[in-house]
């Protein structure tokens, strides 16, 4: 059986890779084709052969940013149980994440760039944050399905306005009082959870 299949996924999962990266640190307008192309160690004629343009490889990107939370989240449900909601806002406005800003979450990351992209984007967007807003509601305790998913909406807009803040000043030190409130803001306004959430 041939292994080419096998390299040119490879190929092709490194391409993305570096898309990925340098889209979440340089934004979309920040890094071009080349850019992409040698930082996968690729010429930008395999980028075209691969991704077809850089709309598309952005695409590809978001939609694979945004499964990573999609499968994060139930994940830190089932391990982290009733303290789920805290860890996920320790991780996301913690050092580690703010400083991390090629491998970031696609959310806080590449949302401003979706806001500048055609409406199909937007649609695709909007169906992958839908289900994220769903997924933190499910684990959330107390009130209606439309209560829990109001709370999640805001809970995610606190960690992604607050992480995006806490990157934007200049000393450590308002990072981690930026970080601090949004975690205690964000905390408070996603209210107890449950052990298992469905």
């Amino acid at each position: 059986m041939s292994d080419t299949p096998t390299k040119k996924q490879q190929t092709r999962m490194k391409m993305l890779d570096a898309a990925s990266q340098g889209f979440r640190s340089q934004g979309y307008a920040g890094i071009g084709i080349d850019g992409i192309a040698k930082a996968a160690g690729v010429t930008s004629g395999a980028f075209y052969a691969h991704l077809g343009s850089k709309d598309k490889a952005f695409s590809a990107v978001l939609d694979a940013g945004l499964d990573e939370v999609i499968e994060a989240i139930p994940k830190m449900q089932s391990e982290s149980g009733s303290d789920w909601v805290k860890a996920f806002a320790d991780y996301y406005v913690g050092r580690a994440h703010r400083e991390d800003l090629a491998c970031g979450c696609a959310m806080t990351t590449l949302s401003p760039e979706v806001v500048r992209a055609a409406p199909a984007l937007h649609a695709a967007y909007e169906n992958k944050m839908k289900i994220i807003s769903n997924l933190i509601a499910n684990g959330l305790k107390g009130g209606s399905q439309d209560e829990r998913l109001s709370r999640a909406w805001s809970f995610l807009g606190i960690l992604i306005g607050g992480l995006t803040m806490a990157r934007a000043v200049k000393t450590g030190k308002s990072a981690e009082k930026i970080a601090a409130s949004i975690r205690a803001a964000a905390v408070s306004v996603a209210g107890d959870t449950r052990q298992k959430p469905k």
